[in-house]
């Protein structure tokens, strides 16, 4: 059963171009099912979530994160009530707008961007996807997503100012999004602060006392594995630890979210989206938790020297490739040539860098001898 302050899919405000319903799937179900046949979706398994698989192939890529994400969401949503087909949807779109080489390469596109005064944002790129890009359809450009899923695209882990981005003016900006889109935030945080712990250890960049020292919950659920658990081998206690710890800030996430909705005196999704801060949070002990281990993530693994090679190589492949296309455009494909009639041509280069996976632009990049 859907709380009342729930999104309920009979009562979307529909899709741009309008369709039937469909005989067996609500909208939001059709929406999650257009993603997971959608091209972007694809490309997420060749992208770097935070190791490149010059260390190993079991570590998260941008498609395993993602589920990953979808996995944590639906429990979270399931047990406040929520639309847990709107969450999905939201889940596994979420990280479609993300260019190759992981947060490297978006840094770089961004700041290409920047010095031809735009930017790049993987949100707002996302939602291009999503109603541009992907063509799969006779009937209309894009996947044609209810307005529920676009507006959580964008407003899912940001606030945009209607004065400055007025061509966002139909999601509703001066409103808050409802719970479904979020949650989908704090399910993010959550799932790449654990698993990153967890690559990061395997790859042997984050050692068991430096993680110890560093991350005082995980400390704890590890002397608990090993009072528990004192014979077996140190990673089946590290992963007994990573266990914990998502547990606990996944049912603390549940938990103070319930307090949060009654505190609000909250009712209806039209009051969700009037009220004044978002709802969906953690309480301030596990809040701390979370900045903790996110901080020391940036300080040991995320700006650790052992991964400047591949900062490296994003940073070059994608700026020399950018000024390539920008110097011979008539080297990009007939598709993006033709949109550069009608966009800017920075913009269109963007859009092409952005879609490629690790592998393709490696490849592109080696085609033209850079």
């Amino acid at each position: 059963m859907l709380a009342d302050y729930a999104v309920h899919a009979a009562e979307s405000r529909g899709r741009r171009f309008p369709e039937p319903q469909h005989p067996y799937r609500n909208d939001f179900q059709r929406d999650r099912d257009r993603v997971i046949h959608s091209r972007a979706f694809r490309r997420l398994e060749a992208k770097t979530q935070v190791f490149t698989r010059r260390y190993s192939d079991h570590f998260r890529n941008r498609l395993t994160h993602t589920l990953e994400v979808a996995q944590i969401a639906r429990t979270i949503a399931a047990q406040l009530g929520l639309n847990v087909d709107l969450v999905e949807a939201l889940a596994l779109v979420h990280d479609v707008g993300h260019p190759p080489f992981g947060h490297a390469g978006e840094k770089a596109l961004d700041t290409i961007m920047r010095a031809h005064g735009f930017f790049f944002d993987h949100n707002l790129h996302a939602l291009r996807i999503v109603e541009d890009f992907e063509l799969r359809y006779a009937a209309f450009r894009g996947l044609n997503l209810t307005f529920e899923v676009r507006e959580g695209i964008i407003k899912h882990s940001h606030d945009y100012d209607a004065n400055q981005f007025p061509e966002l003016a139909e999601y509703l900006l001066d409103r808050r999004p409802p719970l479904e889109a979020q949650l989908i935030d704090l399910a993010d945080e959550i799932a790449y602060s654990t698993a990153d712990l967890d690559d990061g250890y395997e790859a042997r960049l984050l050692t068991l006392e430096t993680i110890r020292s560093g991350v005082p919950v995980f400390a704890r659920f590890y002397a608990d594995a090993e009072r528990t658990y004192p014979d077996v081998m140190e990673k089946l206690k590290f992963n007994e630890a990573i266990k914990r710890v998502l547990d606990r800030w996944v049912g603390d996430l549940i938990r103070n979210t319930r307090d949060q909705i009654v505190k609000a005196g909250v009712h209806s999704l039209e009051e969700v989206r009037a009220c004044p801060r978002r709802l969906v949070a953690l309480s301030p002990e596990v809040e701390e938790e979370r900045r903790r281990t996110k901080a020391f993530l940036y300080e040991t693994l995320y700006y650790s020297p052992t991964l400047d090679p591949e900062k490296d190589d994003a940073e070059k492949i994608i700026t020399q490739l950018f000024e390539f296309w920008m110097a011979k455009p008539d080297q990009l494909p007939a598709s993006y040539q033709g949109s550069a009639d009608h966009a800017p041509l920075t913009r269109v280069i963007c859009d092409y860098i952005a879609g490629m996976t690790d592998n393709y632009i490696y490849e592109q990049y080696e085609k033209y001898h850079l």
